[in-house]
């Protein structure tokens, strides 16, 4: 990903949008080509742990890439929005762009099909977004074997991160604050966390 300074993100806030975002796109490459899924995702220390459904093709191309030693990549999004050029102070040798946030994250992945690993996993990510009292452990045994059957877990230990937070750095004060004033109030609060510049 193409990092200009003014933009880019630290290690701290990109672990911030993870946590806070974590619906990412997970792609691995092979020798038939690319391969992208659509995933939420848990971030523990430097791991990223996931599943996907066994018959997503790309479980077999993580698991190709686990013995191979191949990285894959992940990719969250944080909050993105059109920049009009008439919501700066600025009115002249100006022109429209879009401000966004974006975390990349590569690592090795390691795959697993162990039931008892594949249950650990599948409880903490539902205890994450589960806010009644539905619990996986409630189900009935035979439906967890079941479920836990179709799917194939997988770990990404960071190797490296890249995050760019482009929000406005590269303008005027006068330019930010026309900026903040025209967005959605939680989008300005993104903004002001992450892109303040004094």
């Amino acid at each position: 990903m193409y990092v200009p300074a003014a933009f880019a993100g630290t290690q701290d806030a990109a672990r911030q949008l993870i946590d806070a975002e974590p619906f990412a796109t997970v792609i691995a490459s092979g020798a038939e080509g690319m391969i992208a899924s659509h995933l939420p995702l848990m971030r523990e220390g430097d791991t990223l742990l996931g599943h996907l459904a066994g018959p997503n093709p790309q479980a077999d191309l993580l698991a190709d890439c686990a013995k191979h030693g191949r990285e894959v990549l992940a990719i969250f999004h944080g909050p993105h929005f059109y920049v009009s050029p008439t919501w700066y102070a600025t009115k002249t040798a100006t022109v429209p762009t879009w401000n966004y946030a974006a975390v990349h994250v590569y690592g090795v992945p390691k795959v697993t099909s162990e039931p008892a690993r594949l249950e650990t996993l599948v409880t903490k990510l539902a205890a994450i977004y589960e806010k009644a009292e539905w619990r996986f452990a409630d189900q009935p045994r035979d439906f967890v074997a079941k479920m836990i059957g179709g799917i194939v877990g997988f770990e990404i230990p960071i190797s490296r991160l890249d995050a760019k937070f482009k929000l406005s750095q590269n303008r005027p004060k006068a330019d930010r604050d026309g900026v903040l004033a025209a967005i959605r109030p939680a989008e300005a609060d993104f903004m002001r966390r992450y892109g303040a510049k004094e």
